[in-house]
């Protein structure tokens, strides 16, 4: 059934009408109409500096006048392989103004990946991080015909010229604009909404990564219909570390162009809570791992110290849970919980809100499923995280919850973003259409054609809608598994949901397929489950030695207990084991942002998933 927007909610059409012709044209104009505002902050060594939007503009022009002079055409692909920072949001507004398409290598590919990506989108340029990333393409030249100089971000030139320096590019755009001062202008001028802007290849959790097609409108519609229902303005502040290589990163981008906020770019995933004290942030993305992390080391921080301090902090949890619920519902405060709430705020919710920066209004979770219970614990604490949904093939934000008490509804992603249609198959699969949808796969009209219906995208995922419009995603179809006993297991469910309950896990991997009961595997967060080690006669022991103890066994099995008794009966955990080491990206389990490569997890732990079938397992 096609579903139509939800009677309550508001935004403003005139601004998705009025959208611009394409990337370039939007930074354009963001610089023309607040010069001297600011628009990046960052660390320079260890210094926290800023730069206006005049600023930026001036050397994003000399970089995109580099480009041009390097013979990059409109639409030719320029390639960055890198790690969040200032110089990937450089790299890719000049090539967005140099009429050129972004192609997205995440800097943690192997080699054959890297090249791979460049050889299918035939890069004429690339931006490499450091010498690694040039060494990774320097071993594949000869395959990579099509790919003329190579840009370091932090590193020397060669001596054939075929690696250039930021620097270098920088200087040789400058002279062209010297003589030619509306180079890059005219180029912008040239692009219209349906000229390719980026190729985002798939995480490619399954064969080779595929390139989806996302033209410039994909990508202005996107920051367009964010900034229409009025999350935010140029007051705000975004933290920005995901992978800007990821589609959301590239939303998120769009957004800061469109609406023209301050955007503090940091990649460094180990900093995020104390660069959030830095930059104070409004708002952030981040995928559900951040949040669960920070959920299960602050609760279990709050749940330290003498009785009387736990019976404050279990009090005023509660209090703020009964606030959040009704701010959930749309229902006003009564005055007895809003007295009672202002106290809670004060002795301990007010002082968790600190650790984030003193100054966040809400938070965006996407990529994977956030389970519910962890939204509503930041909500009682008084920080809102609002859930969304998008894929790389629907340029990110599809569907979202909004920031207006009744408006969000956790365990949900929301309502579809305006102009955005979705409708649900016979089958279950969310089907998607929109001015977002990528135009197809790169070189790949048969499998672009698989995917497409009469405008309609399939995605892969299962979901439902309920009555207010709010849209639910279960799983992806692929993962959904059948038992022996006929029954359907959705995993992602069940691995969100024992997050949310186990401050200690890391991931919780659901198998079971054909099989006559469920089973998991465990990793645990290791300066978590150190820490609790510490407090057990465990101290001192590593990782693989205190996870293998009878005493974490039992302390797990108390928390899958817990979850059971949320489950139906053919979803329950009969059996888990414990890895001696968690999951990482650098190992190929995980994506770089940060979700489950199931398949391949699977498939290298099947020896211990086949263990508990056996009768004699324990």
């Amino acid at each position: 059934m096609p579903l139509n927007a939800a009677a309550d909610e508001q935004f403003d059409q005139s601004i998705i009408d009025n959208r611009v012709a394409s990337v370039g044209h939007l930074f354009r104009d963001r610089c023309a109409a607040t010069p001297s505002g600011d628009a990046f902050t960052f660390f320079e060594g260890d210094q926290v500096v800023t730069r206006t939007w005049a600023q930026t503009k001036s050397l994003v022009y000399r970089l995109a006048a580099g480009l041009i002079d390097l013979g990059v055409q409109v639409e030719d692909r320029v390639a960055v392989a890198a790690a969040t920072s200032i110089s990937w949001v450089w790299a890719d507004l000049a090539i967005m103004c140099s009429g050129g398409a972004t192609t997205t290598v995440y800097p943690t590919s192997i080699a054959d990946d890297v090249s791979y990506i460049l050889a299918d989108s035939a890069s004429v340029v690339l931006f490499a991080d450091d010498a690694e990333q040039v060494e990774k393409v320097r071993r594949h030249r000869d395959k990579l015909p099509d790919l003329r100089t190579v840009v370091v971000l932090d590193g020397e030139a060669s001596d054939d010229g075929w690696v250039i320096t930021l620097a270098d590019l920088e200087e040789r755009g400058r002279r062209r604009l010297e003589a030619d001062p509306d180079l890059v202008d005219h180029r912008i001028d040239e692009l219209h909404p349906e000229c390719l802007a980026t190729l985002i290849y798939t995480s490619g959790t399954t064969g080779r990564p595929k390139g989806a097609r996302l033209v410039h409108d994909c990508i202005v519609y996107e920051g367009a219909a964010v900034d229409s229902f009025g999350l935010l303005d140029d007051q705000d502040v975004q933290f920005l570390w995901l992978p800007l290589s990821h589609v959301m990163g590239k939303l998120l981008m769009a957004l800061a162009l469109q609406v023209g906020f301050v955007t503090a770019v940091d990649g460094r995933v180990d900093k995020i809570v104390d660069n959030m004290a830095v930059f104070r942030p409004t708002f952030m993305g981040a995928a559900p791992r951040i949040f669960e992390k920070a959920y299960g080391r602050i609760s279990l921080m709050l749940s330290e110290g003498p009785p009387i301090r736990q019976r404050l902090v279990r009090w005023a949890l509660s209090v703020g849970r009964q606030a959040a619920w009704h701010r959930e519902q749309g229902r006003e405060l009564p005055a007895s919980l809003q007295r009672e709430l202002a106290i809670a705020d004060r002795l301990v919710l007010s002082k968790v809100r600190e650790r984030f920066g003193g100054r966040v209004r809400f938070m965006v979770s996407g990529s994977a499923p956030l389970d519910p219970e962890v939204a509503r614990w930041f909500a009682s604490v008084g920080l809102l995280i609002i859930e969304g949904y998008g894929l790389t093939e629907t340029s990110s934000a599809s569907a979202v919850n909004r920031t207006i008490e009744g408006s969000y509804s956790f365990g949900t992603v929301g309502w579809p973003v305006p102009g955005t249609q979705f409708r649900v198959a016979e089958d279950g699969e969310i089907l998607m259409k929109g001015p977002g949808v990528m135009r197809g796969y790169h070189g790949d009209p048969e499998l672009t054609e698989q995917v497409m219906t009469d405008g309609w995208f399939h995605t892969g995922d299962i979901g439902t809608i309920d009555s207010r419009g709010f849209v639910r995603i279960t799983d992806r179809k692929k993962d959904v598994f059948k038992t022996s006993g006929g029954k359907y297991v959705a995993p992602a469910s069940i691995e969100a949901a024992f997050k949310g309950v186990c401050p200690y896990a890391s991931q919780f991997v659901v198998a079971g397929n054909g099989r006559n009961y469920i089973t998991a595997l465990v990793t645990l967060d290791e300066q978590a489950i150190l820490g609790w080690a510490a407090e057990h006669g465990l101290e001192g022991q590593d990782y693989a030695t205190v996870v293998s103890s009878p005493l974490v066994r039992e302390m797990v099995q108390g928390y899958v207990d817990e979850l059971n008794a949320g489950l139906n009966r053919w979803e329950t955990i009969k059996r888990f084991t414990i890895l001696d080491r968690d999951l990482s990206i650098e190992d190929g389990e995980l994506t770089p942002s940060l979700k489950l490569k199931r398949r391949l997890v699977t498939a290298r732990f099947q020896d211990r998933i086949d263990a508990l079938y056996e009768p004699s397992t324990g």
